[in-house]
């Protein structure tokens, strides 16, 4: 197995719901999948701390995927935000699912993801890694080389 990419990501929360609010920027509510929307919508207490972590998740998983390939934007349109999804597991842990062109260029990469935030801050950080051969070996698949 190998690490392929890092990437780090911080949000001011209270700019990033200005954002969210202004008239006629819907580009920033489209990045995100109508499960994420349920989901952050569903946080009464305040919905944009959630909004500003998924979206710190989504730039992280760009940066850590352009640094896995030496630093060159990721070319999957104009908005690859909907293709990488933040998802929770039966016990609210966070990760990520990917889609359409994201999924196809990464098949085989497991991405690790960490989420926070405190005060006016949200966070993530995420490491990609490609299983390689070894997870290929102990899954009894045949290498392709």
């Amino acid at each position: 197995m190998a690490i392929i990419g890092i990437g780090l990501d911080l949000v001011t929360i209270s700019e990033f719901g200005e954002q969210l609010e202004r008239v006629g920027t819907t580009m920033l509510r489209e990045s995100f999948t109508a499960a994420e929307r349920r989901y952050c919508q569903s946080k009464a207490t305040d919905p944009t701390r959630s909004y500003a972590a998924r979206w710190a998740a989504k730039e992280a998983v760009l940066k850590a995927w352009a640094s896995s390939r030496f630093a060159r934007r990721p070319q999957i349109g104009d908005n690859p935000y909907p293709l990488i999804e933040v998802v929770n597991d039966a016990w609210g842990r966070p990760s990520i699912r990917l889609h359409g062109l994201a999924a196809e260029f990464l098949p085989r990469v497991r991405v690790h993801l960490s989420l926070t935030h405190d005060g006016d801050t949200a966070a993530a950080m995420v490491v990609l890694e490609d299983p390689g051969e070894l997870a290929d070996l102990i899954e009894g698949r045949e290498s392709s080389s």
